[in-house]
């Protein structure tokens, strides 16, 4: 099998030897927030996959020649939200792109902004004239709320918006500076961005999926909730009726969670998680010992929450905490993300010369 797999690699680098290096979910890792740029240019080649659709651009350097960039823009579940399609932008379209700029002179682009030939400005997102998604809107009136099975203080099943004060998943984490022990640092030290799960498309889990900002839907099925997200369409269950888990259960990405009414506030502990990133800068989970205890308040109008996330992990001498909210919106259901493509995994191996180690270990 391990054979196998090589040959099919082999094949495949052989195809993709032309193709510029890929993008990933570790922004910061890969660009540099601070250092921006303008090109303008011929769009050269299209790879609409997820985790991030990117374009080749080729642009005129000043001297007078080709020169090639990547532009890198947001993930497909993103961009269909605001628009866009496979074809939306083809090879042949000239393009005026603005966005940061790749770390260590990278030819790559991180895109804020792009204008085409006719002056009409696409949809990015972070520049977009969309509506504020910290705004509650009040225009249904049943938000899909479904069948209720239990007696609960408060109906939360139906779909949620979770941009509603949502920030970047990359040092959102509180305290700063980061309390880690002596084991925590080293392990964050010796980690790489390449090392990101999330580039071979393996679900984020928890509680770094609680950081997502794609919507989310809740069933309440009796003795358990189940959520559904967007993100790697990622189903958890989260049980109601105060069982504890079998002394059996394995450790996995969403691990073994319970919940509680306290007054109006719905609480989760999760325990038995695999180990993981806490956040897309890296941040180490061990796993074995980590426990995570999410606190659900609403508000008056039961049309918003306020998510907050502390996390108690061996690797941090202290609980860090994120915080994120989410809103009822006119959803109808939770859409199926488009499949993701780890091309780009690989393609960042074979540019760093470690894509034998990587076939070594798995």
């Amino acid at each position: 099998m391990v054979r196998r797999l090589v040959l099919l690699l082999g094949v495949w680098l052989a195809i993709a030897a032309s193709a510029p290096a890929s993008a990933h979910h570790s922004f910061a890792a890969e660009f540099d927030e601070n250092a921006t740029a303008e090109l303008k240019g011929q769009i050269a080649q299209v790879w609409w996959n997820n985790p991030h659709v990117r374009y080749r651009l080729t642009t005129k350097a000043k001297d007078g020649s080709a020169e090639d960039w990547e532009l890198q823009a947001s993930s497909i579940t993103a961009l269909s939200a605001l628009g866009w399609n496979a074809n939306t932008l083809k090879a042949g379209d000239v393009v005026t792109v603005s966005g940061q700029l790749g770390r260590e002179g990278a030819k790559k682009l991180y895109v804020r902004s792009i204008v085409r030939a006719d002056g009409s400005k696409l949809a990015t997102g972070r520049d977009s004239n969309s509506a504020d998604p910290n705004q509650v809107h009040a225009t249904r009136s049943t938000y899909g709320y479904g069948a209720t099975r239990a007696n609960y203080p408060i109906d939360i099943t139906g779909p949620w918006r979770n941009k509603y004060h949502w920030h970047l998943t990359v040092d959102d984490l509180e305290p700063k500076p980061t309390p880690f022990t002596a084991e925590g640092r080293r392990v964050f030290e010796a980690t790489n961005h390449w090392q990101d799960t999330a580039l071979r498309c393996l679900p984020l889990g928890l509680p770094r999926l609680i950081g997502s900002p794609y919507d989310m839907e809740v069933v309440d099925a009796g003795n358990h909730y189940i959520f559904i997200y967007t993100e790697h369409n990622s189903p958890r269950r989260v049980w109601m009726d105060g069982r504890s888990a079998p002394a059996d259960t394995p450790a996995s990405s969403m691990g073994f969670s319970v919940g509680h009414w306290e007054g109006t506030s719905l609480v989760i502990e999760t325990t038995h998680l695999a180990p993981g990133w806490l956040d897309g800068s890296g941040l180490p989970m061990k796993g074995e010992g980590t426990r995570v205890v999410e606190r659900y308040d609403f508000a008056a109008d039961k049309l918003s929450m306020e998510r907050t996330i502390t996390i108690y992990d061996p690797y941090y001498t202290q609980p860090l905490v994120r915080k994120r909210g989410s809103a009822r919106d006119d959803i109808v259901d939770v859409a199926e993300q488009s499949a993701c493509d780890p091309d780009s995994y690989y393609r960042d191996l074979r540019d760093l010369g470690r894509l034998d180690e990587h076939l070594g270990k798995h």
